[in-house]
């Protein structure tokens, strides 16, 4: 199972949130110390520009290339992802994959960037049971499988994403299933090897960690020992 640790970027800053509140952010410094820090152990990151998820453009992409280039690092990045010409701007930056929540219900949307790009990845955001978007600020009357079913044909790379814990550093004791043929990321919560093997038990691809590693729950080098 794949590690992505995750760099959050908001006016210049790596920072967390919790349960992606604004009003409870914390700053950690320069994301991209925090990206050559990573380097040494993983070799792809999962980065969010906060300002495009809560803005709806990206406004980071200069410091995601500088990112790329200088560490040759790889790259899945969403937050505010709601057009082709943004699409097209982080896929020029070097971006291997890019992450669409808010428009992945937008039928001609999601056709006309899957038949430009390759790699692109939705996030399916579960917030009490049903899905959400713009920044976590809305929910859908849809769940996880009905946004399975209505995707299925567009994408086979997801991120689930829990917001319920995201943030919080309390564990995880259920995760949703994992459809066959599909590769899925599991975020939100993850703390400890246990988390992990259970994410492992239950078929996820991946999974994102974020606060843990920021204050020392968890370190890429012990992870690297599983």
């Amino acid at each position: 199972m794949e590690i992505y640790p995750a760099v959050d970027i908001y006016q210049g800053e790596a920072v967390r949130l919790e349960q992606g509140k604004k009003e409870k952010m914390k700053s950690y410094g320069d994301p991209v110390e925090y990206a050559e820090k990573f380097s040494g152990h993983v070799d792809k990151l999962h980065i969010v520009d906060l300002e495009g998820a809560f803005e709806g453009e990206p406004r980071n992409l200069g410091t995601v290339e500088r990112i790329i280039k200088q560490y040759d690092l790889k790259v899945q990045i969403g937050g505010g992802f709601r057009d082709i010409s943004s699409v097209k701007r982080a896929y020029s930056a070097g971006v291997e994959n890019v992450i669409v929540g808010t428009r992945a219900f937008d039928k001609d949307f999601m056709e006309k960037i899957t038949d430009k790009f390759d790699g692109v990845t939705v996030s399916l955001d579960i917030k009490r049971g049903s899905l959400a978007v713009d920044g976590w600020r809305t929910t859908l009357d849809i769940d996880l499988k009905e946004g399975l079913d209505l995707l299925d044909s567009y994408v086979d790379r997801f991120i689930y994403t829990i917001t319920e814990k995201d943030g919080l550093m309390k564990g995880i004791k259920k995760v949703p299933s994992v459809p066959d043929g599909d590769e899925v990321i599991y975020a939100g919560g993850v703390t400890s090897k246990g988390d992990l093997d259970l994410l492992d038990k239950m078929g996820f691809d991946g999974c994102i960690i974020g606060r843990a590693l920021y204050e020392g729950k968890m370190s890429l080098e012990e992870l690297r020992m599983r």
